[in-house]
């Protein structure tokens, strides 16, 4: 199983990077995860290379809380327009709000 994240209908994963699967949902979407933001910047693994070639094996986003806003840093991947988007920014409420109906539809997983 695969997390996959679009932010403005987009593929950040496939986008960024096509050789990488997005990290298992219980992990990143867990209550208090990697993905929960706070007043500190913190580097979250989102996706890894299934078949490892050579390149980076990764792919991280820096997720914080500033101000009125959840700030994920440090991607770039092709926008809407072919422009690069290197900062996306989403209003807290719905942002949790996502996280916590993408958890509990898990629960309805097999």
């Amino acid at each position: 199983m695969h997390t996959y994240l679009f932010v403005d209908g987009l593929d950040v994963i496939a986008r960024s990077d096509s050789r990488m699967a997005g990290l298992h949902p219980r992990r990143l979407l867990r209550p208090g995860g990697p993905l929960f933001p706070a007043d500190m910047p913190r580097t979250v693994d989102l996706a890894a290379q299934e078949h490892p070639e050579p390149g980076p094996g990764r792919l991280a986003v820096r997720v914080r809380l500033r101000g009125e806003a959840v700030v994920w840093s440090g991607l770039t991947y092709p926008g809407l327009d072919g422009g690069p988007v290197e900062e996306v920014r989403f209003r807290p409420a719905q942002y949790l709000g996502e996280i916590a109906r993408a958890y509990a539809a898990l629960k309805e997983v097999p």
